[in-house]
């Protein structure tokens, strides 16, 4: 049978009826009595009303001229060769001698940086620090010696923020100069459930409006401190996040001194022992639910399992019973000094058990890249805590991060994750590739030979399973641009 076609102003006026109040499905037969006026609200004082707007003008001035427009020019691998680009972000000054905390994906791979001051004047700054895991940067303007002390931004305590308080976000959206929004904090203490990036923290929720361009900028109280930095926005739902200013103050503190921040690695995944979202509920007050264990990790030389609660570690009680709780256990464990022994207590099977834990210092979080310009695809080192399902088939080695297309990788039949295991002129030519210094010296010697045939032979693991790759790299794409 023929559905007949219903038209769209029909189902518009359906629309119209079922969801908005104002079009009531069950129609009274005869007119309501009208109900009696509600009294109206007290009027807002003229007074009071001056008075909040002077406390939103003065916080505002106290910071407004410490907020800088920062312009990073970085290196980008993502699109199968190596692009630089222009980028804009937000910062904030939190030192008269010009250190500017800014957002990490907003520096990293910077080979330039320019910052607009309050004053319209435009300063380069060189990277202190970078720390992936919390997306937290410093900077430091290359100010001329005889520079005036610059204003600054204070930090206020993150922890004393709670719920319905009025804040500002202050930033640089879409690339405009300057921009500040209004808002109140939505929730203090929000959990977002990231298992690698981000877990070392919760997060303030607020609804002042986060868009692209904020991040990195302070978000700031009625006081006209620095709560947070702006890192997350939702565009649909007006959601705003920020780091809270303690755990930015902590880190900003250990890439000022050391550049960067070093943390242990214990291999361990771990879950409240209360948590809505999967239903898990495991009875107890202290201590953590290990969801998780990494193979050849120090948890699991410890015999640590999955489904063990921890309850202490070197004589101190873990207490994860919420997942708010999650991150500042995270932070504790990568705290604990590399190569030292600490006693654990866990629990299995309600019974207690004890064993020692020796961490090791945590690696790079991410590894670098390198243009294979001529082959149209870019490569990149394997990291087990950024590429953990490449780092489940190989331990150590390269993958391509990305193709070009049109281009002669991609033409050949390379894909992005393969992992490149061996490249030559034919089977028993083939030279391994463990670094990311041995595919620049191979590709280096093959381009540099004009009298060989433009091919090269691959062998790649893709999805655990190797393949043979011949790369035929005639066509130069360069050219055709």
């Amino acid at each position: 049978m023929a559905i007949k076609k219903i038209p769209v102003v029909i189902i518009l006026l359906f629309s119209l009826f079922f969801w908005c109040p104002a079009f009531s499905a069950d129609v009274p037969t005869e007119q309501p009595p009208v109900p009696a006026a509600r009294p109206e609200p007290p009027a807002v004082p003229a007074k009071d009303r001056l008075d909040f707007e002077q406390i939103i003008a003065t916080a505002k001035k106290r910071v407004f001229p410490a907020l800088v427009f920062v312009k990073p020019i970085r290196e980008e691998f993502g699109s199968g060769e190596k692009k630089r680009a222009e980028i804009f972000g937000s910062g904030v000054i939190i030192s008269p001698d010009g250190l500017v905390v800014t957002n990490n994906h907003i520096a990293e791979k910077a080979i330039e940086i320019n910052c607009v001051l309050y004053n319209k004047e435009q300063v380069k700054a060189e990277i202190v620090g970078l720390d992936k895991e919390t997306d937290l940067a410093l900077l430091r303007l290359k100010l001329p010696k005889d520079a005036p002390a610059l204003p600054f931004g204070e930090f206020a305590d993150s922890d004393k923020v709670s719920e319905g308080q009025f804040v500002m976000a202050l930033g640089s959206p879409f690339g405009f100069k300057r921009s500040i929004s209004l808002g109140i904090i939505m929730n203090a203490d929000r959990y977002l459930g990231f298992e690698s990036l981000h877990k070392y923290n919760t997060w303030i929720q607020t609804d002042a409006v986060i868009n692209p361009g904020n991040s990195g900028g302070p978000l700031v109280n009625t006081e006209g401190k620095i709560v947070g930095i702006n890192t997350l926005g939702i565009m649909i739902g007006g959601l705003g996040f920020s780091i809270p200013s303690n755990v930015v103050k902590d880190v900003v503190g250990r890439l000022k001194q050391d550049g960067k921040v070093a943390r242990a690695w214990t291999g361990l995944r771990l879950q409240a022992l209360k948590d809505f979202n999967s239903n898990t509920f495991i009875e107890g007050d202290t201590g953590v639910l290990v969801a998780g264990v990494e193979d050849n990790s120090p948890a699991q030389l410890a015999g640590l399992q999955a489904g063990d609660v921890l309850l202490t570690v070197g004589g101190i009680e873990y207490v994860g019973k919420y997942v708010e709780q999650l991150p500042k256990l995270y932070w504790q464990l990568a705290d604990i000094p590399p190569e030292k022994e600490m006693d654990i207590t866990y629990r299995r099977r309600d019974q207690i058990a004890h064993a020692k834990l020796s961490l090791t210092l945590k690696g790079k979080f991410e590894g670098e890249d390198f243009d294979c310009r001529r082959w149209n695809m870019t490569v990149k080192e394997i990291s087990q805590f950024a590429d953990p399902d490449l780092y489940f088939y190989h331990q150590e080695g390269l993958f391509v991060r990305a193709v070009r297309y049109p281009g002669n990788a991609a033409k050949a039949g390379v894909r992005r994750n393969d992992i490149i295991l061996k490249i030559g002129d034919s089977l028993d030519q083939m030279k391994q590739i463990d670094t990311l210094s041995d595919i620049e010296k191979i590709y280096e010697q093959i381009i540099a030979d004009e009298q060989r045939e433009k091919k090269v032979l691959l062998e790649v693991l893709r999805k655990g399973l190797p393949r043979l790759i011949v790369l035929d790299y005639r066509k130069d794409y360069d050219e055709e641009d």
